[in-house]
């Protein structure tokens, strides 16, 4: 008999996307949809929820029953007390955008992403990793970062006003490092163009920069002549403090001859 799998589907940007898609209910082995309204739900921090097809399919275990009221509540939240500010502006969001609403607002990302991903792509300098289908986000790397790599562009990005994370890959791929943009409904098309352009000129400013290699290689030579030089200045310091010892004991010892003689 063939194993059974059970799926919870991320459902918002899918919704918005790929409406024509069955991704749902629809398919009898997803048992959960969960939306992140933090995301591209458009609220801020917070807000968040999910769907079971049925009741059999919540785990009883996630199921916390108190008797706050005197009478047994079953409840599943994360959180048991909290503010509801996100439910109202998602609610909010909701009414005001409407189907149509979010589907504009996703395909308006989708499209600044494609004007990102091809202008890195036109640098000659990248290779995009991500996908052009599902959430709108380009993530690159450098063809060759054997001068510089990710880690420099995003620490240089910051002096233009980006934060652009830079990371590496999990277990089995820790030596691929990717920078990752995710285009959010505030990313317009401008912004997409001048983060090329700021990207760009951290380029330039790298390539007028030593390389990781030949800096750590003086790094290494100025260390070497550092403890060479301290060597030097060790002997030394011995050497004059035997020098010295020497001239005590000599002087002790014509002190010594003096008083014998006259003796």
């Amino acid at each position: 008999m063939a194993p059974q799998f059970m799926f919870l589907i991320e459902a918002l940007r899918k919704t918005f996307l790929y409406p024509e898609l069955e991704w749902d209910f629809r398919l009898p082995l997803v048992k959960s949809i969960n939306v992140s309204g933090h995301k591209y739900g458009l609220v801020y921090a917070g807000i968040g929820w999910v769907i079971w097809r049925n009741k059999e399919d919540l785990p009883e275990e996630l199921i916390f029953h108190i008797n706050y009221l005197g009478a047994d509540q079953p409840t599943f939240t994360l959180n048991f007390s909290k503010g509801s500010s996100q439910v109202i502006a998602q609610y909010y969001q909701l009414i005001r955008l409407g189907f149509e609403g979010y589907r504009n607002i996703m395909e308006n990302c989708r499209e600044n992403m494609i004007v990102l991903r091809e202008g890195l792509e036109k640098t000659g300098r990248f290779k995009i990793v991500s996908k052009d289908e599902g959430v709108p986000l380009v993530a690159f790397s450098l063809k060759d970062n054997h001068c510089h790599d990710e880690f420099e562009i995003s620490d240089l990005l910051r002096r233009y006003g980006w934060i652009v994370p830079a990371y590496t890959m999990p277990a089995d791929a820790q030596h691929v490092t990717v920078l990752r943009v995710v285009i959010r409904e505030h990313f317009s098309h401008t912004l997409a163009e001048r983060l090329v352009n700021d990207i760009q000129k951290v380029l330039h400013e790298l390539d007028r920069l030593p390389s990781k290699l030949s800096s750590n290689s003086t790094i290494e030579t100025q260390e070497v002549e550092n403890n060479e030089k301290s060597t030097v200045t060790t002997k030394k310091s011995a050497l004059e403090t035997q020098r010295e010892i020497t001239t005590i004991w000599r002087k002790f010892v014509m002190d010594k001859k003096k008083i014998n003689g006259v003796c």
